[in-house]
């Protein structure tokens, strides 16, 4: 009895849901990036570069909690 409640079940959404805290907000950046690289080529590289690093970190964070370690 004690092991039917601790079973974790489909677990197809939480990864979904890891990959769009990865990748979401930098996707997000970028394309605010390229509608304002036309106006503002000074803004439009620092959120690119955000994107970028937004990308790195949650590769690591994320990355690693995805394989467990």
């Amino acid at each position: 009895m004690m092991s039917l409640v601790l079973e974790p079940g489909n677990l197809d959404g939480l990864v979904i849901l890891i990959l769009a805290i990865m990748f979401g907000p930098a996707i997000l950046l970028a394309i605010i990036g390229f509608a304002l690289y036309k106006n503002n080529k000074k803004a439009a590289k620092i959120l690119f570069i955000l994107a970028v690093l937004y990308v790195l970190i949650s590769l690591g964070i994320c990355g690693t909690l995805m394989l467990g370690y």
